[in-house]
Parts: structure tokens; sequence; C-alpha cells
């Protein structure tokens, strides 16, 4: 990437904020905040203090700072506004997953900016080292067509965004089926760490069925926390012609009466006498690599890895390098159908997504 590191700057001081501010300060060969964005005085001087770029109160002043782009870490209801007062202003903005609070929210928001096609979403799950390893897999035909994927592992818009990343689905109608039930789960890590509780309470697990209609589909399964619950595993399942994807284990066809079963290998520096440092160095299938590393020898987890990568891939985009990572359109879809499993599961009732105004910019069919 050319004209040195990616220059952003940044609205929020919140825990999302922080992961940007952090990511940043790791990797400041490629990335740079020019400011921050913030009416919480308490705040301020915290993110000088431990990261440097100066605080400001109001957008113009954030503007000023002469970022490339705008990184909003604002909730929907806060962003409805913001993000269409930066975009009037020239800004090119990376805007906090979801994109909208509900359906009409994100109609509004499209009509305002999504034809200007100014605005990425901060979505990175499809980006995080493990699934970007299990994409290589589905577009090289490794497992044939695929036609459904399974994931329980995150949240709604984060879940409908692997799915849709990994079936290739677009905007035609999704039949969505849901159902909600409660069982004790206990919870033992917050997001500030181990909290030492150990009693059990009710946890709500969330299991819909997407349908496409044309053999084409997901299933989704959430249990509230398990992004971060060590007692709820990650699981991710995706079903092609020919073979099957289940977490780092791929089945295959090979030729006519030979199934083969092979493992993503993980190879990570900084272990036993290996004196690189503790990094990712690459994923690899049956010794071809499928995914390297963007940031060797930098100590960065996974998720640090996928936010750098969108920020640099913004920033690509807006220099006129690179294609837009992860546009409004793609976002407005996957919230759409988040927005169909929540109500399905509330009803009892299957829900039918629309075709929105957006659907003409989802470019067919991926991977």
């Amino acid at each position: 990437m050319s004209a040195g590191p990616a220059r952003f700057a940044l609205v929020g001081t919140g825990y999302r904020a922080g992961m940007f501010l952090r990511v940043a300060a790791r990797l400041p060969q490629h990335l740079r905040v020019t400011g921050v964005l913030t009416r919480r005085p308490d705040a301020a001087g915290e993110v000088t203090r431990r990261f440097g770029p100066p605080v400001v109160g109001d957008a113009a002043a954030l503007l000023a700072t002469s970022p490339e782009l705008v990184v909003s870490t604002a909730p929907p209801s806060v962003g409805a506004t913001l993000v269409p007062h930066l975009v009037a202003a020239g800004a090119a903005v990376l805007a906090e997953t979801p994109p909208g609070a509900d359906v009409p929210a994100l109609r509004r928001l499209w009509d305002e900016v999504g034809p200007g096609g100014r605005v990425q979403v901060a979505e990175q799950y499809p980006l995080n080292p493990g699934n970007a390893a299990r994409l290589a897999v589905v577009r090289r035909g490794l497992i044939g067509a695929v036609t459904d994927a399974q994931v329980s592992s995150t949240q709604l818009h984060h879940a409908v965004a692997l799915i849709r990343a990994f079936t290739g689905l677009g905007a035609e109608p999704l039949r969505v089926s849901a159902v909600t039930r409660t069982a004790p789960l206990v919870d033992p890590v917050a997001r500030s760490g181990w909290t030492g509780d150990t009693a059990a309470r009710p946890t709500a697990s969330t299991v819909a069925v997407l349908d496409a209609g044309d053999g084409r589909g997901g299933l989704y399964d959430f249990t509230e926390t398990q992004t971060r619950n060590p007692l709820r595993t990650r699981r991710l399942v995706v079903r092609g012609s020919s073979g099957e994807l289940v977490d780092d284990r791929v089945v295959r066809l090979v030729d006519e009466r030979t199934v083969v079963e092979s493992t993503i290998v993980r190879r990570q520096t900084g272990i036993h006498q290996d004196v690189q440092g503790f990094a990712l160095d690459h994923l690899s299938l049956d010794g071809e690599v499928l995914h390297r590393n963007p940031f060797p020898g930098e100590r960065l987890s996974d998720e640090e890895i996928a936010v750098a990568t969108l920020l640099l891939r913004t920033a690509a985009w807006v220099r006129g390098e690179g294609p837009p990572p992860y546009p409004l359109a793609e976002a407005a879809q996957d919230q759409l159908v988040a927005a169909a499993i929540t109500e399905a599961a509330a009803t009892g009732r299957a829900v039918t997504t629309a075709r929105e105004a957006w659907a003409a910019e989802l470019g067919g069919a991926r991977p």
C-alpha cells in the first residue's frame, strides 16, 4: 500500500474504539490515528495519555486532523445521524456494526448515503485468519458447490455475514424460522476478565434456519455470551456438493472412489525453542498455505489481525488501490436477515425477507 501509514480518525472511546486504538498503537508502520472524537471528558485524558492522538469535541475538528477515513464506533442510534453528516462533509466512513438498529433505520440510512458509495462497515469476522483460511478452501472448490453453512460462534449480523460469505447468498429472499429456549449456564468471563462467578443462570439460545428455496441456506445457532464464554465452543460447518468443512477438518472426494480427509494446520512461532516471537505465521492444508499473517512477527491476536486487515483494506479502497472490503449494502443485507431471525424467534412464525433498495449493489454470488 502506498503513501505511508493509513490515517484514520476515530469516533468514540468505548470498548470497540479501544480495539482500534490498540491495533494502531501496535502497528505504527501501517496505521496512524489522526484524532479521536468524544464527548466524555473523563475519557479524553486517558486516550491522549495511552495512545497520543489529539481528542476533539466535534466532527468539524475531527475532520480538520486530515484523516483518509473516519472510523465510527458510535451505536446505531447515534450513527444514523453522524454517518450522513460525515459523508456530507466529504469523509469516507467505516461505520460500526450493525449500521442500523432496525429495518426502517437501514432503509433511511441507505436512502441518505448508500448510493454514494462512501460508507464501509466494520465487519471483521470473515477476515479472522481461521475464517479466511476456511474461505480459501471454499473458493478453491475443494468441497464442490457450497449449499449451506452452519455458524455457532457469534451473534446475528456477524453470523449472517459468515453464512453469506461461505454460501454466496446475495439479496434473494430468505425464509427464516427460529426458536429460542432458555437453559442454565455458568458465565465466568466478562469483557474485563475472569469474574470468579460459578453460578449458573438462565441463558437464552436461539437456533434459526435460513432457506433460499434453491437448496442453499444456513443454520444459525447462538447462545448468549457464547462469543466470549469458554464453556461454549465455536463451530462452523460448510457443506458442498463433493465434501464438507467442519471447523478445521476438510472431507472431500478427489476421484470416483477416493474420499480424503485433511486438517487445516496453524503454524505459530515462538513455541518451545523458536525465538522468532509468539505470532501467527500461516494456516495451511496439505502443505499449501491458505492464509499468511499479513503482519509477520507482530504479537497480535486473531481478532486484532482481522481488525488491522479491515482498516488497511478500507484505506486501500479510499486510495483507489483495492475493492471495497464490506460495503454498506452487504451490511444492510446481513442486518436485514438478522432482524428476521429476531422477529421469527420472538413470534414463533416464519419470516420472509424482501428485496430491498440496496439489492442491486450486492454484485452477485460470493465467494
